[in-house]
């Protein structure tokens, strides 16, 4: 039978949460800036799959597994950059328009039965949210809008905020204790309720037309957008294993803000100090005193519905 603590060691529930999960589920994947001109791309793993973002030459982004069809080698090797007329496989040459159509396959003309249009590139939803870009592995998942519809009808576009700084902080702990670390301080955040819609929690209501000088959004499963001292900041998980996790930080100001360098000052410290705290946490579970833990509706309960949407997402 499994175990409470089994939900952040086991590598078979990890592998369901992976398909289950974050391969059903809208997931943030760079900013549209970085796709300007047609070739620009971005790429990253989503659930341990690699997968890549172009814009094409009619302007629209297309999104693709970076994985070429002939030997499932890498397409693009960087986690941004430009591809030259075509996309390129990194290690036989094979050349694909932006559209993700094969152009070319070296040493493959004429050969009997081979037909390139059985050899376009593995396509991936992708859509934009105002300057952000998600993708979704799920070729029926619902439109990106409907998801974020709440903060669109709660919240005002922020104001524009060109500069960034971008880090990744790799945290030996289990995705989800990062996450609930910090809605267990959050506790009167609940969808439905003052603080909630749907799949988004609010840190307070919002009256669209205004922006907060502090205020955060998280986004189920995995992530968070706050608002600090005039810096967005934007908080992605990224699960590199049952014991790992990747939390990327893209912090978003106005060039020339001299608030900013203390506004990410702060939001580093609090991220090392939760590090600290939920790596504590993931070494504990392995060990005896931990049995059930609490997660009382009343009491924490927007732990409580993290939990329960982890098991019915499973269950489903």
């Amino acid at each position: 039978m499994m175990t409470m603590a089994d939900r952040y060691l086991d590598d078979g529930y990890h592998d369901r949460e992976r398909q289950r999960i974050f391969a059903r589920t809208w997931q943030f994947f760079g900013l549209a800036s970085d796709c300007v001109r047609p070739g620009d791309y971005v790429a990253a793993d989503v659930c341990g799959m690699p997968v890549m973002v172009v814009r094409d030459r009619s302007g629209d982004l297309r999104g693709f597994h970076n994985v070429c069809p002939h030997r499932a080698g890498p397409l693009v090797g960087d986690d941004r950059g430009r591809c030259d007329k075509a996309i390129v496989c990194k290690v036989h040459g094979w050349r694909f328009d932006f559209t993700g159509d094969l152009l070319e396959a070296p040493d493959y003309a004429g050969v009997a039965g081979f037909a390139a249009a059985d050899y376009g590139l593995y396509p991936v939803q992708v859509q934009t949210w105002r300057e952000f870009i998600f993708v979704n592995l799920d070729p029926g998942a619902a439109p990106l809008a409907a998801l974020l519809k709440p903060i669109d009808d709660r919240m005002a576009a922020p104001q524009a905020r060109p500069a960034r700084l971008q880090h990744c902080h790799p945290v030996d702990c289990n995705w989800k204790i990062h996450v609930e670390n910090f809605l267990s301080s959050h506790s009167d955040a609940l969808p439905g309720g003052p603080g909630g819609d749907g799949d988004i929690l609010f840190s307070s209501p919002a009256v669209a037309g205004g922006e907060a000088d502090s205020a955060w959004v998280f986004v189920w499963p995995n992530l968070k957008f706050s608002l600090y001292r005039g810096v967005l900041l934007i908080e992605h998980l990224q699960p590199m294993g049952v014991d790992r996790t990747g939390v990327h930080h893209v912090f978003l100001h106005a060039p020339e803000d001299p608030t900013v360098d203390a506004a990410i000052v702060a939001s580093e410290s609090a991220t090392e100090k939760s590090a600290v705290f939920c790596e504590h946490v993931q070494k504990s579970l392995r060990g005896p005193a931990f049995h059930v833990g609490a997660a009382v509706r009343t009491h924490e309960a927007a732990v409580a519905w993290f939990q329960s949407r982890i098991d019915a997402a499973l269950d489903g």
